[in-house]
């Protein structure tokens, strides 16, 4: 009877233990539930996703839809035809499983870019076709070096694509059609070994496809781009070869390229001329025609190097007189007529606190950073790439104030999503309401920033940012690096970023007026001239856009993120800028960041406060998608100008005023970066401006008493 009744109560616990087992193992991975989380945020919480919430549950167990798992990791998101909104999570490069990322087929980007931020460890297949990301090809696809598929067609991708594709020997299926991506197909398609099937065709590429020679290429469609020159022959060879709407050459290809030896002849195998001097078989007529062979090609080989250093000599030459003729023709800031510099008077300095917000960053006693041993943040010309990097072993060098992250929780109710202000390049920033009354924003940093985690490195990074002070940049106030932590807290500015004043404006907010407007590229301008200019070694932004300008009550500007470029790579910058409208020409080629690249930048910030548009606008037709590409051939003809001027003035701006603030924009944004100007020839430009339309006398007018609540509204004679 004993072992009778043993039997079903073993059986019946072994069922409850196998249960318990697979319970366990439903449970979803934590860090996966978070970045799950993260996506349905970043997707607008969309209800048609069955299963899925904001905070916590159990992807694996619940069975959300389109999660695959394996065990309680997340191999798979397939949400294809969706009708999503959005963008992708920005902590998604944590999912260390992901085999699959389908999100094709939905109203994905808005004209954004493509997060960075992507899984890359396992990832096989990436598929974000027809949906609404621009910008390039984002850095971060070469990280994945087990990607086997990706397409990315039926976007509005655009630029000069980079060498993103050197790691890549496992991928089999590239398609980047329909598009209106430029340039050269890039040197590292040649590195694509397994490459099988590749589309470009309905973009804007140029130049050869001789890159592409050398594949094992199944499927080839180029149709509709501007190629030129020759088809390979190797290429000819494909079935599934589709050329149409290029503009190809005819006729036969072109002969070697100059001083290759042609392939040896029957007729020349045994020339006398190829032999040794010393050969006692050579004849004599032989010997000499090698001789003479051997001396006319000397001759021409020499001819052709002195004409080619004559011809490099009178190009340079040329060139520099041309670009001497071009600065002339433009006029830079400091040369303007005689007469009209005769007739200007001197502010006093009393007066110049209303008309210049804030004082030259040269009259202002300002503290140096020290140097930041990263180079680059700074001009080229800075090698600081072999010194080692200082630890810091106490915090006394740093000017700031230690929160815990108890502190910051509380303050944040545990950053609450209530309490998100924003999120950008280097992480998500949060409102902090303390109990004293300070408010804070702080920044909780992405992984990107540190990649290491390194306490060491998080340190340097706060000492050498709190050093910086400016009255127009948004300083360090504090930090905190506890449990694996990195949070940095600044001034919280109450009228939010230059972006959300300009392209998001409610119900209860004014537009901003044109005296607002000039005072905000002043004072930003000056920001950028401290960093450029006053610190040692020079600092460059990388990162200067609206967004990035915070407004306090007086709608003085606070430039935020400085210093914070030196910790994260150009490339990683690139990957994440292009697209947005402010990045320089020379960085979509390059991806190199120089100081001429930030004026560059603030030139399209200042395009921003005259038109009231974005950068980059989908939305628009074709033409008037990129700001910058629109507005500058209008910005010297008058009657565009104020046919280009932000409708929410209504008209309330001074003709020469405007037409100035245009001369200083027209320079800011040219493609050559020579040709810019620094930022103390534009901060005095635009002093200038300020004081020849007499800005002075109303606003000491508007301060004889006490200051009136609506003087941001006046505006400029």
């Amino acid at each position: 009877m004993a072992a009778a009744w043993a039997w079903p109560v073993l059986f019946l616990l072994c069922c409850s233990w196998t249960r318990r087992q697979i319970l366990v193992a439903a449970t979803t991975d934590a860090n996966d539930v978070t970045v799950l989380n993260a996506l349905f945020t970043s997707l607008n919480s969309p209800g048609q996703l069955r299963g899925w919430q904001v905070n916590g549950g159990d992807p694996c167990g619940a069975s959300w839809q389109g999660i695959t798992c394996s065990g309680s990791s997340v191999t798979a998101i397939k949400l294809p035809s969706m009708g999503l909104s959005g963008n992708l999570a920005y902590n998604m490069n944590t999912m260390e499983s992901l085999v699959e990322l389908d999100m094709s087929q939905n109203n994905l980007g808005g004209g954004q870019n493509i997060q960075y931020n992507l899984p890359n460890k396992k990832l096989e297949r990436l598929n974000l076709a027809g949906n609404q990301f621009a910008g390039n090809v984002p850095y971060s696809i070469s990280t994945m070096p087990k990607l086997k598929y990706l397409n990315l067609n039926h976007n509005q991708l655009q630029g000069n694509m980079t060498d993103v594709f050197s790691n890549l020997p496992s991928l089999e299926t590239l398609d980047l059609s329909f598009n209106s991506l430029t340039g050269n197909l890039p040197q590292s398609f040649s590195s694509l070994s397994s490459l099988k099937t590749l589309s470009l065709q309905n973009n804007q590429f140029t130049g050869s496809i001789n890159v592409l020679a050398n594949l094992p290429l199944d499927n080839l469609n180029v149709a509709n781009n501007r190629f030129t020159g020759w088809i390979p022959n190797e290429l000819k060879k494909i079935n599934g070869l589709q050329t149409d709407g290029n503009s190809w050459s005819t006729g036969p290809a072109p002969p070697p390229p100059p001083f290759t030896a042609p392939p040896p002849s029957r007729n020349r195998r045994k020339s006398p001329g190829r032999h040794s001097s010393g050969s006692g078989n050579s004849s004599g007529s032989g010997g000499n025609s090698g001789l003479r062979s051997g001396a006319i090609a000397g001759i021409v080989v020499a001819l052709l190097v002195i004409g080619a250093v004559v011809a490099f000599f009178l190009i340079k030459r040329k060139r520099k007189g041309a670009m001497e003729e071009h600065v002339e023709q433009r006029q830079p800031f400091n040369s303007y007529p005689s007469n009209e510099v005769k007739d200007m008077k001197p502010i006093p300095e009393s007066t110049k606190i209303e008309v210049e917000p804030l004082p030259s960053p040269a009259a202002i006693s300002l503290k140096p950073p020290p140097k930041i041993e990263r180079n680059q943040s700074f001009d080229d010309d800075d090698d600081l790439s072999n010194k080692p990097v200082a630890k810091k072993n106490n915090s006394a060098s740093v000017k700031a104030a230690v929160y815990s992250v108890a502190d910051l929780q509380m303050a944040t109710d545990s950053f609450s999503m209530d309490n998100l202000v924003g999120e950008g390049t280097f992480g998500r920033v949060y409102r902090a309401q303390f109990s004293d009354g300070k408010v804070l924003a702080v920044k909780k940093l992405n992984s990107t920033v540190l990649p290491s985690q390194s306490s060491d490195d998080f340190f340097d990074l706060v000492s050498n940012i709190s050093k910086l002070h400016h009255p127009n940049l948004n300083e360090l106030v504090g930090y905190c690096m506890e449990h694996g932590q990195h949070l940095l807290a600044y001034d919280f500015q109450r009228n939010g970023s230059l972006h959300d004043m300009l392209h998001l404006p409610d119900d209860y907010s004014k537009p901003l007026s044109w005296n607002s407007r000039v005072k905000i590229a002043l004072g930003s301008a000056r920001a950028l001239e401290y960093l450029h200019e006053i610190c040692s070694p020079s600092i460059i932004h990388k990162n200067f856009k609206s967004s990035n300008i915070l407004l306090d009550t007086e709608f003085n500007p606070h430039v935020s993120d400085a210093g914070l470029a030196s910790f994260v790579p150009d490339s990683e910058f690139q990957a994440s800028d292009q697209g947005s409208g402010y990045s320089a020409p020379e960085v979509d080629m390059t991806g190199q960041y120089t100081l001429k690249s930030d004026v560059y930048s603030f030139g399209v910030v200042m395009l921003e406060l005259l038109t009231g548009r974005k950068p980059f606008d989908s939305s628009r037709q074709r033409t008037e998608q990129s700001l910058v590409r629109w507005a500058t051939p209008q910005l010297h003809d008058i009657d565009a100008l104020d046919r280009m001027v932000d409708p929410a003035l209504k008209g309330l701006y001074p003709a020469k005023s405007l037409s100035r603030f245009a001369d200083v924009v027209a320079l800011c944004v040219q493609p050559e970066p020579e040709f810019r100007p620094p930022m103390s020839e534009v901060v005095q430009a635009l002093v200038r401006l300020v004081q020849r339309a007499n800005m002075t006398r109303r606003m000491i007018d508007g301060e004889e008493g006490s200051r009136r609540p609506d003087d941001q509204d006046q505006e400029f004679v």
